[in-house]
């Protein structure tokens, strides 16, 4: 006999999906308590993590690693605070990810250009981009000097 309330299964068919941090659950399953008889969503969500359906060191881990070929660390942790994750959490993934930044920011550079800035214009252009991929200065000044090597 299925002893889960309605909410759990309901958490826990969004857990099989994708992790989730505890913000982002809450947040979901907010719009189904009416489904919630004696147990609160606080409970659900305190069982679940117990039960180790439901961890952020996963989910931060997991954002890391998808999010690591199209982002830079900026706009993962930017990404990660919105999500609700806590400052440690973030300060342990930090280190791989300040790691693989300068690879990472010169294969997005390669894929969106194929030469490096010849005029001013250009050169805002490129930096606005990779800013917007959550880049530093200092890795996209590398990242375009680099570039500027490699095609002389």
């Amino acid at each position: 006999m299925d002893t889960r309330s309605p909410i759990e299964i309901r958490a826990l068919r969004y857990l099989a999906q994708r992790e989730y941090s505890r913000r982002e659950l809450e947040q979901k399953l907010a719009a189904h308590r009416d489904s919630l008889a004696t147990e609160t969503l606080a409970a659900v969500l305190d069982k679940l993590e117990q039960q180790g359906f439901l961890s952020e060191q996963r989910m931060v881990e997991q954002v890391a690693r998808t999010r690591r070929f199209r982002f830079g660390s900026q706009r993962i942790v930017h990404e990660l605070k919105t999500k609700g994750i806590d400052g440690h959490l973030i300060d342990g993934i930090l280190p791989a990810l300040k790691e693989t930044e300068l690879e990472a920011a010169l294969n997005i550079w390669r894929k969106k250009f194929d030469h490096p800035p010849a005029t001013r214009e250009e050169r805002g252009k490129q930096t606005r981009f990779m800013m917007n991929r959550g880049f530093s200065m200092e890795i996209i000044q590398q990242v375009l000097s680099h570039a500027s090597e490699e095609s002389t």
